[in-house]
């Protein structure tokens, strides 16, 4: 057994007693057009899977504040927990922050840290709010109204292992620490474990929690400089299996509903507000939530849960990468040579199968290992408007099969790096 084996463990059965928490990241900017009714519905989805809450992502200090409201009535009446994270690459006030947490501090829906009001963020490690001082004014203010919380962020510029110690001396007043960095940095490799490793031993100094992120994809493409795709292939399986090794206190899924970054693992609904983001039409993520569901009993029970309806999760883009696309988006994304142009597909059967992978003329078999997950792919075919056809195979009887609903093709208006994901069941 390793040495970090053995540090991690160590850390996990130190902590066994506050988490093994699972939240999604949820985007309050889409919730313009919901009633409290969405707020179930979504919520209650989410429970279905084992999710223990949502992480509210605030952007402003705007409409979304009227949207807690709705939010805690909804979580309350499930049992669902909600805690909040100030998007810092916005402007904030300490006095907003102060307010938007006092006022739901005693919601029976608030979820809590070792007894402290858990407070989260994305970034605030830059600008104004760069300095320790705007941190512990904020919890020193909150403190004064009889409030303790514990500070979690996701101080973005800390992603180099080697700058985890600083982290500590540079923030005394950080309680927690949440590693935002679920995707590759810009290189066709899969995510090590180096940063959750080195900020999880870091902060375990500290009371707060450590947060590992987990993600399924991740692609952009909303203006010039905000256009790039990570390599996401298989990235929703192993991020996972990293997180069943590291045990961190809390994992949360990066996200719930953030259709910009095609990370999402909500439904599309009717009455969100994706703007131009035309990407994400028809483009569903729900079948992810079956992987999720598989993963989350494996790191909250601790035991390898037991498989007993077979189905393959698969997923692909729409078009190859070398695809010329003639409409408005002018220029393939960053990073747009990093995706492999596959079908690929996640096996969770109950015994032993072979999954077979038909695209027009390509086609590829793999062994699925019973009772565990197996991921296998076939290439994309020279044929243009082709529709992957996917069969679970036992005994040398097609037992499931399905396709998918979306063809590949050859030509493209826009540029979309954003899957489709489907499901035989």
């Amino acid at each position: 057994m390793s040495f970090v084996t053995l540090l991690l463990g160590a850390l996990s059965v130190a902590r066994a007693a506050y988490g093994k928490d699972v939240f999604a990241h949820w985007m309050l900017d889409e919730a313009y057009s919901f009633v409290q009714s969405d707020w179930e519905s979504d919520m209650s989805t989410a429970q279905s899977i084992g999710i223990d809450g949502f992480v509210l992502n605030m952007n402003a200090n705007d409409y979304e504040t009227d949207k807690l409201v709705d939010a805690y009535a909804a979580a309350e009446s499930l049992n669902f927990k909600l805690f909040m994270s100030f998007d810092m690459s916005y402007t904030w006030s300490v006095t907003d922050m102060v307010n938007i947490v006092s006022a739901h501090a005693s919601s029976s829906a608030q979820y809590l840290w070792n007894g402290d009001v858990l407070v989260s963020t994305y970034s605030g490690d830059s600008g104004s709010t760069a300095t320790d001082s705007f941190w512990s004014g904020f919890k020193s203010d909150l403190a004064s109204q009889g409030i303790t919380i514990s500070l979690a962020p996701a101080f973005t510029t800390y992603r180099d292992p080697s700058l985890a110690s600083s982290l500590l001396s540079t923030y005394p007043s950080i309680d927690g620490f949440f590693n935002w960095w679920s995707w590759p940095a810009d290189v066709l490799a899969n995510l090590t474990t180096d940063t959750d490793v080195a900020y999880h031993q870091a902060i375990s100094a500290r009371t707060g929690p450590y947060i590992m992120g987990v993600s399924p994809w991740q692609y952009k493409d909303t203006s010039d400089d905000q256009d790039w795709v990570e390599y996401s292939d298989t990235l929703w399986n192993y991020r996972w299996q990293q997180a069943i090794d590291i045990q961190p206190d809390i994992v949360e899924i990066i996200t719930w509903n953030d259709y910009g970054e095609s990370h999402y693992i909500a439904d599309v609904l009717s009455n969100i507000n994706i703007g131009t983001i035309t990407y994400v039409d028809g483009q569903d993520h729900a079948p992810w939530r079956d992987v999720a569901e598989y993963y989350i009993s494996w790191y909250k029970n601790g035991v390898q849960p037991t498989i007993t309806e077979d189905k393959v999760v698969f997923w692909y883009r729409k078009n190859p990468k070398a695809a010329v696309c003639t409409g408005g988006t002018t220029s393939a994304p960053r990073n747009a040579n990093f995706p492999g142009d596959s079908v690929f597909a996640l096996a969770m059967v109950a015994s032993d199968a072979t999954i077979s992978l038909d695209i027009g003329s390509s086609h590829a078999e793999f062994s699925a290992s019973g009772n565990a997950v197996t991921m296998g792919s076939v290439p994309f075919p020279t044929e243009d408007n082709q529709i992957p056809y996917i069969q679970i195979i036992r005994n040398g009887a097609t037992v499931k099969d399905g396709y998918g609903s979306v063809e590949v093709s050859q030509s493209c208006t826009d540029y979309n790096f954003n899957p489709f994901v489907g499901i035989v069941e």
